[in-house]
């Protein structure tokens, strides 16, 4: 059968219209021509969907965002709150685990006790008790705290298996100053209402 040739539908075709104005031998480059437009218009076509979607995709996020960002926002604080006691006793211990591996040497022991003094009010009757092998570090370095100078009153030294290395307790006649250790980190506990 030939293009030209006619062809006969028991049914009439409805809405078919013949193409008169393309000749024979321009029909390829008709039918390229079509084919290009038609895939031209899709292609615009599925760009458009394709921004009205992106667009819709990056509002959704944005409130997303702004959803998780509020929700922090109100959160925080209570994590927060909820967080500090674990973390000041993180601290606190990281702090007793570094006092208590410090080297016990001369100038820590003098630095010990000349804070201890400070705290002394009665200057007449002052008596320092030391760890034995601390008491013994002053004497070897010959400290010129065993002359009984600081406070205006005399100094009296004692070894005292109560008194801690790297600590002292200072007695007065109006009672006794703790400067060990253990109980200095047991004050900054009690000081920040652990």
């Amino acid at each position: 059968m030939k293009w030209s040739e006619t062809i006969a539908f028991s049914p009439n075709l409805r809405e078919v219209r013949l193409i008169t104005q393309v000749p024979a031998r321009e029909w390829s480059a008709h039918l390229r021509e079509r084919e290009e437009a038609a895939y031209l218009k899709g292609r615009g076509e599925g760009d458009r969907a394709c921004g009205q979607q992106l667009l819709k995709q990056r509002k959704e996020l944005e409130s997303l965002q702004l959803g998780v960002l509020k929700t922090l926002q109100q959160i925080l604080p209570q994590v927060l709150q909820e967080a500090e006691p674990s973390l000041i006793q993180l601290a606190l211990a990281s702090a007793q685990k570094i006092v208590a591996g410090l080297p016990i040497d001369i100038t820590l022991v003098e630095a010990v006790v000349r804070e201890a003094l400070q705290h002394v009010q009665d200057t007449s009757e002052v008596t320092i008790q030391l760890h034995p092998e601390d008491l013994a570090l002053l004497h070897k370095h010959e400290s010129p705290l065993l002359n009984g100078s600081g406070t205006g009153g005399p100094i009296r030294f004692s070894s005292s298996r109560e008194a801690t290395r790297g600590g002292c307790l200072v007695q007065t006649r109006f009672g006794t100053i703790d400067a060990r250790r253990e109980s200095k980190l047991e004050q900054l506990q009690i000081s920040l209402n652990l």
